[in-house]
């Protein structure tokens, strides 16, 4: 359990019978600022945990680097919560893509994307990699064990690399896009390679989230909450799997199912009758 995550504290609690003064936890919320080469350049809230991976994976997402050769150096301040980033390439960011914003812990009109950065470094996703129903409910049950800042605070998403057989690396974060951009700072960080990987995530499948993996390069992406109406569309148009309700033995597959393998032998059989 990552004790920066979270906050002990004190506090009155109602029981629906009676009350009484006990101890809580609450996540922390942290206001982390990246520079690239001595210009600010944006602010998320996030958790203050994995850091390096998230600016990493921030500035991926962005457009910002393609990969950790394109970074002269990056130096986080921790305890002031800075990041400053120099580019090998140095270059002037140029308003009409980027601008400075405050990127909120939980989705809304805090992020401006769909816009050009996004559609610059969102990609089809091409993957061949399959996975079986009972793989995606085993990864989802891993993901929750594994949770234990959630179970203690109720404030955190929760996110993980992982193959079709088992989680290899999770993140958590108040902001879910920021669980995301761990993973991909980490995938950078190692050279892990993603044409087989899935992510096993917590939140809402949302069209930013389908945006983060589709810049990640992952194909498959299994939930234990819903969609909406415009994380479908994006899903379908970007060649993504997109997996939600993963819970109580039930799950539905919203777009790309042929990556799923109980419906990929029946597409298959369909096929052949034809």
């Amino acid at each position: 359990m990552n004790h920066m995550v979270k906050k002990h504290l004190n506090i009155w609690k109602y029981d629906g019978q009676t009350i009484r003064k006990t101890e809580d936890c609450a996540a922390v919320e942290f206001p982390f600022t990246i520079y690239i080469d001595g210009e600010e350049f944006a602010t998320a809230v996030c958790s203050p945990t994995d850091l390096e991976q998230l600016a990493v994976g921030f500035l991926a997402s962005e457009g910002i680097i393609r990969q950790m050769d394109d970074l002269d150096s990056l130096d986080i301040d921790q305890a002031r919560g800075f990041a400053y980033a120099a580019l090998k390439r140095k270059q002037t960011i140029s308003k009409e893509f980027y601008s400075k914003r405050m990127i909120g812990s939980c989705c809304g009109k805090s992020r401006q994307f769909y816009f050009y950065n996004d559609a610059k470094t969102a990609k089809t996703v091409m993957s061949k990699q399959q996975i079986s129903i009972t793989q995606c409910f085993r990864l989802m049950a891993d993901l929750q064990t594994q949770s234990e800042d959630f179970l203690l605070t109720g404030g955190v998403h929760n996110a993980a690399l992982c193959t079709a057989d088992d989680i290899m690396v999770s993140f958590s974060d108040i902001g879910r896009h920021n669980a995301l951009d761990k993973i991909y700072g980490y995938c950078l960080m190692n050279h892990v390679p993603l044409h087989d990987k899935i992510i096993a995530f917590s939140g809402r499948i949302s069209s930013e989230i389908v945006l983060k993996a589709a810049k990640i390069g992952v194909g498959i992406l299994i939930s234990k909450s819903a969609p909406t109406t415009l994380g479908i569309s994006l899903a379908e148009d970007l060649g993504i799997t997109a997996i939600g309700f993963v819970r109580k033995n039930q799950l539905n597959i919203y777009s790309h199912p042929h990556r799923i393998i109980e419906v990929a032998d029946d597409l298959e059989e369909d096929a052949t009758t034809k």
